[in-house]
């Protein structure tokens, strides 16, 4: 697998394709399927569950599926995402009553787990769990809603985490979520992302191919 990877969100799939739509996003090159979760409580929105990860894998993909969480409370249905097929599971720390025991019930489920940052979420939550993180969500937009605009202040803050990273000595992936495009990539891989989740900007085009080549190239630039 590439050393960064392309993470097409299938929020912006079509539905009614959906096992297809995942099929040729992956033979154009993506490398993980990324698999957003709303409540219409945490977040103003209501999106997928468990059974729609479960008939991804019956209809045959066997990419890693990543699988974030935008609800509250969690614990109770992350036994079944992962019984589902989920490979990487985050959730919100504003989701969790314990951060801790929730990284470890993912652990215990036999899926990789993180946390996810959204815009105005503070990175103290950081601080007592690395070693327990497979992978740092930060939320470049105010999560609900593909289609938004990448907010800027998202790149001192994956500075921020690249640093809490290198410092840690941990394999830990710092994924983008939100606003990337062809245009930005560059500058988000510069400022520490190794995993960009990119929904709109693939799915709405027509050849998800040049998208994601065109994603490769900048991000080859970016060194």
């Amino acid at each position: 697998m590439n050393p960064n990877w392309i993470a097409p969100s299938i929020l912006s799939a079509n539905f009614a394709k959906l096992g297809e739509e995942v099929d040729k996003v992956l033979a154009a090159g993506a490398d993980v399927v990324h698999f957003d979760v709303m409540d219409n409580h945490f977040v103003p929105n209501l999106t997928i569950g468990p059974l729609v990860c479960e008939a991804l894998r019956k209809h045959g993909v066997t990419a890693p599926i990543d699988v974030h969480l935008m609800i509250e409370p969690v614990d109770r249905i992350v036994p079944d995402f992962a019984k589902a097929g989920a490979s990487i599971i985050t959730f919100h720390p504003e989701g969790s009553v314990h951060i801790d025991r929730t990284l470890q019930l993912i652990h215990d489920c036999g899926c990789k787990a993180g946390l996810v940052f959204n815009p105005g979420t503070p990175l103290h939550h950081l601080d007592y769990v690395m070693d327990k993180l497979d992978m740092i969500l930060l939320m470049s937009v105010n999560p609900g809603f593909g289609g938004q605009s990448f907010i800027p202040s998202a790149l001192d803050k994956l500075r921020q985490v690249r640093q809490r990273i290198d410092d840690s000595g941990f394999d830990i992936r710092l994924e983008i979520d939100g606003g990337v495009k062809v245009d930005n990539i560059r500058e988000i891989k510069a400022a520490g992302a190794d995993t960009f989740v990119a929904g709109s900007a693939i799915f709405n085009q027509a050849d998800y191919k040049k998208v994601i080549d065109d994603m490769r190239a900048e991000l080859a630039k970016a060194g």
